[in-house]
């Protein structure tokens, strides 16, 4: 493995990690889960499966819309599924659930700043994005459209459907939805590692 791919795989476990661990710290903020939680939550009530296996269904839900960007999986997009689960669970295991208002928006607000750090990591990583956002990346190879306003109008439209199915709705569910857009779009061109093009002989 030369040492390009080393980072490669190191950036990528690492933003996987964080991207989980950033989860769970906005679930234990007590303020609004994402939007794509919120849907998560909802498919849950309605269906009466558990929050696992609803996240995993509209997971593979959302692949099949790759096919129409032309979105190729990678293997950060299946460790997208295996990782992120569990590390939520580390950090709702290790991180306590703040007791006063300031520390519970402190908690989501350094959740989702580091959940925006973590997107541009394992994406910028090319090892293949995650199932929600190969939909962001192929909606914006696609159509042109900016990665923010991208990013922004499909956290909206997924946090509607969510609140229509039953999910919880939080002031931090909204700040999520409007911000996590911006901040990716600065986010991804700091930890993209180019492609280098082989050398000729």
């Amino acid at each position: 493995m030369t040492w390009i791919n080393l980072r490669r795989a190191v950036q990528l476990l690492f933003g996987l990690f964080c991207y989980g661990f950033a989860i769970g710290l906005m679930i234990q903020a007590h303020l609004g889960v994402s939007p794509w939680d919120v849907l998560g939550q909802g498919a849950a009530g309605q269906t009466g499966i558990s929050f696992g296996v609803a996240s995993i269904l509209i997971g593979a839900l959302v692949l099949l819309l790759w096919i129409p960007l032309r979105q190729k999986p990678g293997i950060g997009t299946v460790l997208n599924v295996l990782l992120v689960g569990p590390s939520a669970e580390v950090c709702l295991a290790l991180v306590p659930e703040p007791g006063q208002l300031w520390g519970q928006v402190l908690v989501f607000t350094g959740g989702l700043v580091l959940l925006a750090a973590a997107t541009g990591l394992y994406i910028g990583a090319r090892m293949g994005p995650g199932p929600r956002d190969g939909l962001m990346t192929g909606m914006h190879g696609r159509f042109g459209w900016p990665v923010w306003a991208v990013r922004t109008g499909i956290e909206v439209t997924v946090l509607a459907l969510g609140w229509a199915l039953g999910g919880t709705v939080g002031l931090g569910t909204v700040a999520f939805a409007l911000l996590v857009g911006p901040l990716v779009n600065r986010a991804l061109p700091l930890f993209y590692i180019p492609q280098i093009p082989p050398a000729r002989g």
